[in-house]
């Protein structure tokens, strides 16, 4: 193995794309035992996959109603030639028009986007990958509040060399940046002879689910102007908001301070959360900085979205009353599917910290910690991953402070396998609460019975662990872990 090691690169040997965490393993584990309602209805439900399948009808039947939106078509077949040919990386003009004019719809028509602007990427992973290789050498870091994105580790770091600092964030104000912790970690980071270069927030929060309001959002470009550094606004989940409030873009904020340097603020954004097309991989750095720009369009010729995907995209987001329907419609589905799922869960005491956006909870089990320990919040993983078989990602591996929280994602299965899901969590809240009453009932038996069926649990936990997700498993071509940025 170490011979092997020396003939390959740093990059290839060395483990900062992050998938050597529990968010992966649990993918694993869903990889090798995926439910199934009728061939495998006791396998691993994947609630650890944050994919919008709730609107997906919406775009098929977008689709059956304008065959000419695809080259192979025979309606669309005649501009084969041309767009099977087309390979400057600047993109299809209508496909950076169409997608500007969305990102401006998504944001409520308060802010417009100029589409010569627009760089695309394969997916947003490529975008923060892409934003990291403008903005920043190996070896320098961004500030990211957490919790955070696990794959952060991967999509900013891996092959760019950048340092993630986390801004330590808990639940005592739900997990809100202040200015206080973006100065510690700044001031830690300067003390440790790091070279901080800028900011990375996610708006909405993934795993929260939550937005940051104006004010908030101000006060994050006063910061990172007295620094001089970037901000790198990651708001792929923009149109998965289902509350009352409007979401606040921080291009919107940038239009209201006048005394800002625009050079220092970038947007990420995606049509893998917004429209459920993560296997289109679309993903797009909109930068206010001419040099970020310019710099950019270069890089993505390394990963660049196919012309015929451009096409499709450009006529389909072109067509308002689709767009304006779509987007009212998963609005809509994402609230029910929320309220049905937080719903549920308050039936048997879990709650969830309350969010507005995403397509995912942050879900309180602290009560259920048999110690309020990262060990505590893995053993429990574990039991829900094996004995459950729930895929649900730990705080833990989102760089959360705090044990005890998970994050749980709900638009990524029909209503049927939700039901079962909570059938699931349902049963094993219960059996823990049999399992409280009868430890109260029998504390006074003798320790060696006691200890007899603890040894025996945490035995087949073991067990469990040792032959499920604990163990390398050969992965399947349609793992989840070759799919979009989660």
């Amino acid at each position: 193995m170490e011979r092997q090691h020396q003939l390959l690169s740093k990059i290839a040997t060395n483990d900062r794309h992050g998938e050597n965490s529990p968010y992966f393993d649990g993918w694993k584990a869903y990889d090798k035992n995926p439910f199934h309602p009728t061939d495998n209805p006791d396998g691993v439900i994947q609630m650890g996959l944050a994919e919008n399948q709730l609107s997906a009808d919406s775009i098929i039947d977008w689709i059956e109603k304008h065959p000419e939106a695809s080259i192979c078509n025979p309606e669309g077949v005649h501009m084969f030639k041309d767009i099977a040919n087309f390979q400057d990386y600047h993109g299809l003009p209508e496909f950076r028009q169409a997608i500007a004019k969305f990102m401006g719809r998504v944001r409520g028509g308060r802010v417009t986007f100029d589409p010569d602007r627009i760089v695309m990427s394969g997916g947003a992973t490529g975008a923060n990958e892409l934003i990291m290789f403008c903005l920043a050498d190996r070896g320098d870091a961004f500030l990211v509040p957490s919790p955070y994105y696990p794959a952060f580790y991967r999509d900013l770091g891996w092959r760019t060399g950048v340092q993630i600092v986390p801004v330590d964030c808990d639940s005592s104000n739900n997990f809100q940046i202040t200015k206080g912790a973006l100065e510690a970690a700044y001031d830690k980071a300067q003390q440790d002879g790091i070279n901080v270069k800028g900011l990375i927030i996610t708006n909405p929060s993934n795993p929260l689910g939550t937005t940051m309001d104006r004010e908030t959002l101000k006060s994050l470009l006063s910061f990172i102007n007295e620094k001089n550094i970037h901000i790198v606004c990651d708001e792929i989940y923009a149109a998965t908001i289902f509350g009352s409030e409007n979401f606040v873009s921080i291009s919107e904020v940038v239009e209201e301070v006048m005394d800002c340097n625009r050079d220092l603020i970038h947007i990420v954004y995606s049509l893998s959360k917004d429209m459920g097309l993560p296997g289109f991989r679309v993903g797009i750095v909109y930068s206010y900085n001419d040099a970020v720009v310019n710099c950019g369009r270069k890089m993505s010729s390394f990963g660049l979205v196919s012309s015929q995907t451009q096409y499709l995209i450009a006529s389909m987001l072109s067509d308002e009353e689709f767009v304006e329907h779509f987007l009212a419609e998963s609005s809509k589905r994402l609230k029910k599917r929320h309220g049905i799922f937080t719903k549920g869960l308050e039936q048997i005491g879990i709650s969830c910290l309350e969010s507005k956006a995403g397509l995912f909870v942050w879900m309180n089990l602290r009560h259920l910690l048999k110690e309020q320990t990262n060990d505590g919040e893995m053993a429990l993983w574990r039991v829900i991953v094996n004995d459950v078989k729930l895929n649900v990602s730990p705080g833990s591996s989102f760089h959360c402070v705090e044990p005890g929280w998970f994050r749980v994602c709900f638009a990524n299965m029909d209503d049927e396998t939700l039901e079962v899901a909570l059938k699931r969590i349902h049963a094993f809240v219960g059996e823990q609460k049999e399992r409280e009453t009868l430890s109260t009932k029998t504390k006074d038996m003798p320790s060696k019975t006691k200890c007899w069926k603890e040894n025996l649990r945490l035995s087949f936990s073991s067990r469990m662990f040792e032959e499920g997700i604990g163990s390398p498993i050969a992965m399947s071509p349609h793992s989840p872990l070759v799919r979009a940025r989660t």
